[in-house]
């Protein structure tokens, strides 16, 4: 059976893993030229379930080895002379017993390493047309048929607007925008991050074990911005214009933008559609069920997603009329939970008001003084907020796993898991 995976950023290579193994035929392509290897985009967060996961892939030690690494974090705050130091390692103790910072195209090379030779990944081609028999017609010219195919391509998914219709039909913007700036890691700040808070807008900047640095754009505007997603000079100007007059670094950081090898720039927005999946083709992770980046912990949600849909696919023998439905009631609350919390995020992450950034800062130092496990004790009790990531719980799917990866699959039982054609 040959599955299509469209997309070779995080959800399509833990896809493409777990598909392998269960002995499905598994083609990845990708419209960027060449895998991610560059260590840069943003960091990402992978708590407890995702974690799990990675362990079960074997890659562990690999990611653990891959963190970030950033510990602390000095706030300061526009109008104000004096900053607040966090220390990172608290509050994410409080928010997951197993998390791990780090940065998404390094996660990527290990995803994708973990693969490709058991997937074939083609890279510099993209998706043009899918009919509903299967036959895929590439940007390239060349077709081919797959009996399922699957978009793991973004917040921006090809595969869903083909299938579903355009992006503006499921999107919903929750008021705020993130930009990140890859630059030199010439202000000295290893394993810390300095952050300039204010009033609808705060610029953060940080290194950690990376020969380059960071820095981070998050602001608030009354009205949705007009600019296309791939116009990167209108985004730049958007940026200098929202961060105008900040002092400090800043200016130091703007300036990095005419130059900078790798920028992100992309509104904080939901992706709400009442079902992933329209006969042979569905949606995994951001291409489906974006909370919204940076704050509904959306690289988790993918990891887990991609996870549990290789596993129905298993359990059901390929037959995707029944494993569809399955994936999305085994993710569907996942994601609307994770949905919801990111509402709340939006609104809180970047202050509204000088009493909303007084108060963030008012509660840091409350973090700072408490002790690590009564903060952690009553974080717990708040499964639907700060823990919802680690209060999923995974589905054991292990009865359906083939070979080892690596390895040739053994011919599998029709009755128990797909067929598995020679390339």
């Amino acid at each position: 059976m040959r599955i299509l995976i469209s997309g070779a950023s995080v959800a399509g290579p833990v896809l493409a893993y777990w598909l392998t193994r269960y002995g499905f035929e598994v083609t990845v392509v990708e419209r960027a030229p060449a895998p991610r290897k560059t260590g840069g985009g943003h960091a990402i967060d992978l708590f407890r379930p995702a974690m799990d996961i990675v362990e079960q892939m074997g890659l562990l030690e690999q990611v653990v080895a891959g963190k970030t690494g950033m510990e602390r974090l000095t706030v300061f705050r526009e109008g104000a002379s004096r900053p607040v130091e966090v220390d990172l390692t608290r509050v994410m103790t409080a928010v997951s017993d197993r998390h791990v910072e780090i940065m998404r195209d390094d996660l990527s090379e290990i995803f994708y390493d973990a693969t490709r030779h058991d997937a074939d990944y083609v890279f510099g081609d993209s998706v043009a047309s899918i009919s509903a028999d299967g036959e895929v017609v590439f940007d390239s010219g060349r077709a081919e048929r797959f009996d399922l195919v699957v978009g793991a391509d973004g917040l921006h998914s090809n595969v869903r607007r083909l299938v579903f219709g355009p992006e503006s039909d499921y999107s919903t913007w929750i008021g705020a925008y993130l930009a990140v700036v890859s630059m030199p890691g010439h202000l000295g700040l290893d394993g810390r991050m300095e952050l300039v808070a204010g009033v609808g807008r705060m610029a953060g900047y940080g290194a950690a074990h990376m020969d380059d640095a960071r820095a981070v754009f998050l602001f608030r505007t009354p009205e949705q911005l007009d600019y296309h997603h791939r116009d990167v000079p209108r985004q730049k100007e958007l940026l200098r214009e929202r961060f105008a007059g900040v002092g400090r670094q800043v200016p130091r950081l703007l300036a990095e933008l005419d130059r900078t090898p790798a920028f992100y720039f992309d509104s904080i927005t939901q992706l709400r559609l009442d079902s992933w999946s329209r006969g042979r083709v569905t949606l995994v992770g951001d291409a489906g069920y974006c909370p919204g980046p940076a704050v509904g912990g959306s690289t988790s949600l993918a990891v887990v997603g991609a996870y549990i849909l290789a596993g129905e696919l298993a359990a059901h023998g390929g037959d995707h009329t029944r494993a569809f439905p399955s994936y999305e009631a085994e993710i569907g609350e996942y994601a609307r939970r994770s949905r919801e919390f990111a509402i709340g995020a939006a609104k809180r992450i970047v202050p509204g008001s000088r009493f909303d950034l007084w108060a963030i800062t008012q509660g840091v130092r409350l973090i700072n003084h408490l002790p690590v496990a009564l903060t952690r004790a009553a974080a717990k009790l708040n499964t639907k907020g700060v823990r919802l990531h680690d209060s999923i719980v995974l589905k054991d799917y292990s009865a359906f796993t083939r070979a080892p990866l690596g390895h040739a699959a053994a011919p599998p039982s029709p009755s128990t898991a797909p067929s598995r054609k020679g390339r």
